[in-house]
């Protein structure tokens, strides 16, 4: 999954929840990924971080949302 499909992932999912947090679409997104998704979107959390700080799909909901607010803060 690329960074922009990831967006647009969440993007769609914000819409469909309004009332959610980030950090819960995030997980939303995580768990309708593939096993392969969520490993890949860990391992670049790895590769940012330098360090795994929780499961596999903590960190790759952790991914998620750094590259969310990452793409937010652009923007200011």
């Amino acid at each position: 999954m690329t960074d922009e499909e990831l967006v647009v992932a969440f993007a769609l999912t914000r819409i469909d929840h309004p009332g959610l947090e980030l950090e819960e679409i995030a997980a939303l997104v995580v768990r309708r990924a593939g096993p392969d998704e969520v490993l890949q979107l860990a391992s670049q959390n790895l590769a940012v971080r330098d360090e795994l700080r929780g499961g596999v799909f903590e960190s790759a909901v952790e991914y998620v949302v750094r590259m969310v607010l990452k793409l937010r803060d652009a923007d200011d």
